[in-house]
């Protein structure tokens, strides 16, 4: 039973909560509990074994990168980061597929959280606190966990939505004053540009738009600077989308849902979008299983998805998250946003890649340049938008729509838009495996 009003205690405290066997939830992202964390390792002697699940966390800590700990901890993540890849080499971290929208709902339904950790905001004078910076799946985990215990951080906004939650529904407060972590813009290079040009062009006045992390978003954002009356309805809340809004090119006026409002389910950016966040009653951050829903993205009009991937191949299967078989990141929202684009009237859903990537060969070491546009993905790439929901691909080249064309019709729009030295080769598998035909 939850105690009436939360109790605080100090993090050694926290960390003696935690029992043999149990299956921790943790904040996303930035609402990583970050002193939990931390120190989570420190109490392997005395357990035989603990679970956790986060999803893109930010701090890279011993529990999981530290091979020692292997046998006491299993970290099971809905989204890698950068140690997280190399962590998995340790055997005890492993991948959750997931559509974003469905990620805790899928997971608690099979897995029941014993313990949520993650961040608030400092409770007010009505005994409320918000979660702050992340409602992907938290309010679920916290609705289904035995043990509630939250970070409270004065250096985290107080943001508004589904993120309210009363003192009473928090077992215990562990007080912390570490800096929310600041996510600085990606360098923006002329690639970046160009494709972020041939988005804009086609996104209209008036429409509703979805950004997220990278160079390719924040060009597009920079380019969106000349725009009137869009809206925002997306997973993350970014710094670009914050200094549209700012700059009266992001107002809500033309939505059909939340109007005038801008909806994200976690943001993650500096501290100048932190400090917009706060107490801003026109920002709503809401569940993610809302959120992210494409029966709920297409219902606001002109609903504009923009997502990038690692590959693509010739039918349209797009690969964002593997390189083959080794999990780089997630699929996070790619789908959700993408099919939810093309449910809403006049939607547009475009996935953006660089035509080439420098590759590394294995046998003699050397960098070399090779296609991104490819005639099958790698083996073991997992496949994170279908081919049957691409829609728009944008390159450095040019753009061409897919949506219901043929294998032979997409094939030869994609060899449109790849690098010009990988063309010839690419129309020559293409005749090889039966997707086009020679002379026609």
């Amino acid at each position: 039973m939850k105690t009436k009003n939360a109790k605080y205690i100090t993090i050694k405290q926290a960390l003696s909560k935690i029992k043999d066997n149990d299956y921790i939830v943790l904040g996303m992202a930035g609402a990583e509990p970050r002193e939990f964390v931390s120190h989570i390792h420190e109490i392997a002697p005395r357990i035989n074994h603990v679970t956790l699940t986060n999803c893109l966390p930010i701090t890279p800590v011993p529990f999981y990168v530290d091979s020692q700990y292997k046998d006491k901890f299993q970290l099971d993540g809905w989204f890698y980061n950068p140690s997280m890849r190399k962590a998995s080499e340790n055997g005890n971290v492993s991948f959750i597929p997931n559509h974003l929208h469905l990620a805790g709902k899928k997971r608690f339904d099979t897995h029941k959280p014993d313990v949520f950790v993650g961040v608030c905001s400092p409770v007010d004078k009505h005994g409320y606190v918000s979660l702050s910076l992340s409602n992907v799946y938290e309010q679920d985990a916290i609705s289904r966990a035995r043990v509630v215990i939250l970070e409270e951080n004065p250096n985290f906004p107080r943001v508004f939505g589904d993120v309210e939650l009363h003192v009473s529904k928090i077992d215990y407060l562990v007080k912390t004053s570490y800096p929310a972590p600041v996510l600085t813009k990606a360098t923006i290079n002329e690639k970046d540009k160009i494709i972020g040009k041939y988005i804009s062009d086609l996104i209209q006045d008036g429409s509703c738009i979805q950004l997220g992390i990278g160079g390719m978003p924040d060009a597009v954002a920079d380019a969106l600077i000349t725009k009137k009356n869009l809206g925002l309805h997306t997973e993350m809340f970014t710094t670009g989308a914050m200094k549209l809004i700012k700059a009266g090119v992001i107002n809500g006026s033309q939505k059909q849902l939340y109007k005038n409002k801008h909806v994200a389910c976690f943001a993650l950016g500096e501290k100048e979008l932190y400090d917009f966040l706060d107490n801003n009653p026109s920002c709503l951050m809401l569940d993610g299983n809302f959120v992210n829903d494409p029966a709920v993205i297409g219902q606001n009009d002109n609903q504009v998805s923009i997502n990038a991937c690692i590959e693509i191949d010739l039918s349209g299967q797009c690969a964002s998250e593997s390189i083959g078989f080794k999990q780089f990141s997630g699929t996070g929202g790619q789908s959700d946003t993408a099919v939810g684009a093309q449910n809403s009237k006049n939607g547009i859903s475009f996935i953006a890649l660089y035509s080439t990537a420098s590759v590394k060969n294995p046998e003699t070491g050397i960098r070399e340049e090779t296609s991104k546009i490819v005639p099958i993905l790698k083996p073991g790439a997992a496949v994170s938008l279908s081919r049957n929901d691409v829609d728009r691909v944008v390159t450095e080249y040019g753009v061409v729509n897919l949506r219901g064309t043929s294998i032979e019709e997409r094939t030869k729009l994609l060899i449109s838009i790849a690098h010009p030295n990988f063309r010839e080769e690419l129309t020559k598998e293409a005749i090889r495996m039966g997707y086009i035909f020679e002379g026609k």
